[in-house]
């Protein structure tokens, strides 16, 4: 046995006398407080990149259809809105509708899948209408329908304008 008044134990050092202390702050990590300003202003101007230009999203591409549990939850929020006319909070509403949904079983899930099948298939549909038309150069801009004509019968100078 060794008796020794100090013993080193994973970079700690262990005595049996009072004046034990940990290391100051600055030796924490390996590095000095200097060192960790420096690094965290080169991070900050290295960090620092232009601002891209995000692409604006095209009003004429078609909405994703909603999946089984959104159907039912047009269904839901109506029935839970009559029978709780006084409810304003959007999240009751949320919680209510998953906890239902999560105790459905497969065959009262069956109408609300069959739905948002539907629904996928016309979108795949529309989905590929559009793709045509951007392929096309159609769909670029404004179409002939969303133009604005002037009644030429009439004679006067009103603008018609068509919203589809």
């Amino acid at each position: 046995k060794v008796k020794n008044n100090s013993l080193l134990t994973d970079s700690v050092r262990v005595s049996s006398d009072s004046s034990f202390s940990y290391p100051p702050d600055s030796m924490k990590g390996g590095q000095t407080k200097s060192e960790a300003t420096s690094t965290d202003q080169r991070l900050k101007t290295r960090g620092r990149k232009k601002k891209t230009t995000t692409t604006t999203k095209d009003p004429n591409k078609p909405k994703r259809p909603p999946s089984a549990f959104f159907v039912f939850l047009d269904d839901f929020r109506r029935e839970f809105n009559e029978a709780n006319p006084n409810n304003k909070s959007v999240a009751a509403v949320g919680k209510a509708a998953g906890a239902k949904w999560k105790s459905m079983s497969e065959e009262e899930k069956a109408p609300y899948a069959s739905k948002a099948e539907s629904r996928k298939s016309e979108y795949l549909k529309s989905m590929q209408q559009y793709n045509m038309n951007l392929a096309s150069g159609t769909n670029r801009g404004e179409d002939d329908e969303s133009k604005s004509e002037v009644d030429e019968a009439g004679g006067s100078n009103e603008v018609l304008i068509k919203y589809f």
